[in-house]
């Protein structure tokens, strides 16, 4: 039997438990959804329904709900469009200046410890104690900064070399642009090696073939067609009529118009939730908690002119 305050699932799965068995299940208590990080319940990977409604959709109604034509977009349409959904990237990194980077490898809880001990230091009448935990801070500053300096400039070169394109029809002519100037209404051409830049509907297909596993783990690929799906909200990410950004051609050809792009693509959902700052761990949680207890043993033991401070600390 389970406690008065159990859900019923556990009510359910303790049911069929033999007489004379001791059930845990019933005893498991609930999650308390409290202590669950405010940000992880807001991560929300999803297909978006623009693609869902474009699934339904079929032939000329679908190229009019997308406002876009057989023969692709103009130019200027699709430089107005870019400039009003933005680039055609999954996650947008933020650069962060000189002083913001040195500003959080300061935060770290021991740099604090060491300098709250190297100013007792001095303050006490010790300048060699002092003197030898401030040159520890100014060593280990230094070396992280110019480790994080030297790690992001070599990543941002590994990226300058990756050049991807997409084959797209613009002013009915048919021409390689990069991946991130793609826009919705765009009109692409796919064959075999091609990676699907955004994520798209399905216009014509000849034996097309797509490896999807990135997103689904699926080992084999998943062939797709044109046809208009009207049950699409039933199994989003298994939609045969639309392919999702991230995935790629394994064999055949297709002509297919672009639905979404960037951050709102599924891929885009899924990079959005990762790169989201990640909350403390126990271990962080842990080690915050015992530099704070080593200043407040520290200031214990000094002068009483420092008994202000540790007030201050323990508010």
């Amino acid at each position: 039997m389970g406690t008065p305050d159990s859900k019923p699932a556990v009510e359910n799965s303790s049911a069929n438990v033999k007489p004379g068995a001791h059930s845990t299940a019933a005893t498991l208590p609930a999650p308390d959804e409290s202590q669950i990080p405010a940000k992880a319940k807001q991560h929300n990977i999803h297909v978006s329904s623009a693609v869902l409604e474009a699934a339904g959709k079929d032939g000329d109604d679908l190229l009019r709900l997308l406002q876009t034509t057989s023969v692709g977009l103009t130019q200027s349409e699709a430089e107005s469009r870019a400039r009003a959904v933005g680039p055609n990237e999954v996650a947008q990194e933020r650069q962060r200046g000189w002083f913001l980077s040195l500003l959080i490898i300061i935060r770290n809880p021991l740099v604090i410890l060491l300098a709250v001990l190297s100013s007792i230091s001095f303050a006490t009448g010790d300048p060699r104690a002092g003197s030898v935990m401030a040159g520890m801070i100014a060593l280990s500053v230094t070396l992280r900064f110019l480790q994080e300096a030297r790690a992001g400039a070599a990543a941002a070169k590994l990226k300058a070399m990756i050049h991807v394109t997409a084959t797209v029809v613009r002013d009915g002519k048919p021409q390689e642009i990069p991946l991130r100037d793609l826009v919705p209404g765009d009109i692409i051409d796919l064959s075999a090696g091609d990676m699907i830049p955004g994520d798209v509907r399905i216009l014509s297909a000849k034996d097309l073939f797509v490896s999807q596993g990135t997103l689904t783990g699926e080992s084999l690929p998943v062939e797709k067609f044109h046809d208009a799906d009207p049950h699409a909200a039933n199994a989003p990410v298994e939609l045969k009529n639309t392919c999702f950004m991230g995935t790629s051609v394994q064999s055949g050809t297709a002509t297919a118009v672009v639905v979404v792009t960037g951050v709102r693509t599924y891929l885009g959902t899924m990079a959005s939730s990762i790169t989201q700052e990640e909350t403390p761990t126990s271990f962080d949680q842990g080690l915050s908690r015992f530099t704070w207890l080593m200043i407040r043993i520290r200031l214990s033991n000094a002068p009483c002119s420092c008994f202000a401070f540790s007030v201050a600390l323990d508010q």
